[in-house]
């Protein structure tokens, strides 16, 4: 009876053994290791149900083995699974702390950036300096707005969603993405061979894409309300006024069910597949809060929500700019390159021999209001 206990117990030591296998191999996402782990559970579930039978029929002794073997090496067996489960987890201890380590370091740099905007900030108020940036963020008046003003908005997004971009990039490193692989999806006619600026960018193109589709509807999508032109305007400069000095959350907490909060919804779905936020986190928490019109507390929705919190503010500014919100456009692949319409991201292309040069894709789109023109961002070849 001794040796039949024995070899229970190292056989549920050998299930416990797979089953924290298959939950490490489920993040990163490893088919061959999640297979393996699967058919060890099954395997010793019916040497289980085995024993039950063996037990059920009074069929317990060993006979091919003294008690005291077969006892001995029930342990070893058991000693062995425990010793494989303190591995693994050990194994997804470190993966943890590594992805901690990550978020420390965004942390850290937003630190840091956000130090730097104060002191810039203290400085051009001690000296009471009346730059763009400044008149966008403190004193903005519907009588004197002008492209101007668009474009240090659009400054400002596109800094927002770089920061989104460099945090996504990350959590792909972590997760075992290849990054090639996912930008040449991305951009069918790029090949990156391990060009970390080409393939940064092509990825860049994605979030910019996803973020500004609609842009040119005055609902963005999300609503069908459409202000008369008369006063289409000035609506819009009171929806920037209103969320200008909030952050996201401060803004959907209060109007839980304004335009804003389902933008923000809808653009997070849209952006993030199910797939791909399985990977990334293991889980599909985010989205499930999200659809249920919750904030979700991660530092990869908080960049989100700033992101898509700069993007909405901007279409409000386009649209107090202009009724019609003005046009955005982007470069056709392979197109030559424009500096009235266009500027390069990739500025080290200038430096090879003189030759002309083509637009690989479009990273940032371009707008236009009347004669006024804000250049698109391109990756040259």
């Amino acid at each position: 009876m001794d040796a039949f206990v024995a070899k229970l117990f190292a056989t549920l030591s050998s299930v416990k053994s797979a089953y924290t296998q298959l939950q490490f191999s489920q993040t990163p996402y490893n088919p061959e290791g999640i297979q393996s782990a699967d058919e060890i559970v099954v395997k010793e579930l019916k040497r289980l149900s085995e024993f039950k039978q063996a037990y059920l029929k009074n069929h317990i002794d060993d006979h091919d083995r003294s008690p005291e073997t077969a006892i001995l090496l029930a342990e070893i067996e058991e000693q062995k699974n425990l010793a494989k489960t303190y591995e693994i987890t050990g194994k997804k201890m470190a993966s943890q702390r590594l992805l901690k380590d990550s978020e420390i370091i965004f942390l850290k740099e937003k630190l840091e950036e956000a130090n730097r905007e104060n002191k810039s900030i203290e400085r051009r108020l001690n000296s009471n300096s009346s730059s763009t940036t400044r008149d966008l963020n403190l004193n903005l008046h519907f009588s004197t707005l002008n492209p101007s003003n668009f474009v240090s908005a659009l400054k400002q997004s596109i800094k927002s969603v770089r920061n989104l971009v460099s945090l996504m990039i990350t959590e792909m490193e972590f997760a075992g993405w290849n990054l090639d692989l996912a930008a040449e999806t991305i951009q069918p006619n790029v090949v990156c061979h391990g060009n970390e600026s080409r393939r940064r960018y092509a990825i860049e193109s994605f979030v910019f894409g996803e973020m500004f589709d609609g842009f040119g509807n005055p609902g963005f999508l999300v609503s069908g309300r459409r202000p008369r032109k008369a006063k289409r305007q000035q609506f819009f400069f009171d929806r920037f006024v209103e969320m200008k000095n909030l952050k996201a959350k401060e803004y959907i907490s209060w109007k839980p069910s304004s335009e804003f909060a389902k933008f923000c919804w809808f653009k997070y779905l849209k952006l993030v597949h199910p797939k791909m936020e399985s990977s990334l986190f293991g889980n599909l928490d985010q989205r499930r809060l999200v659809t249920a019109g919750e904030f979700p507390e991660t530092t990869f929705f908080a960049a989100f929500a700033e992101a898509a919190r700069r993007i909405w503010m901007l279409h409000c500014l386009a649209f107090a700019l202009d009724p019609d919100g003005g046009s955005i456009f982007q470069v056709r692949n392979g197109s030559g390159f424009s500096e009235v319409f266009m500027e390069c991201v990739n500025e080290e292309v200038f430096s090879s021999p003189e030759c002309r040069r083509r637009v690989e894709f479009t990273v940032v789109p371009g707008f236009s209001f009347g004669k006024s023109v804000v250049q698109c961002h391109v990756y040259l070849s």
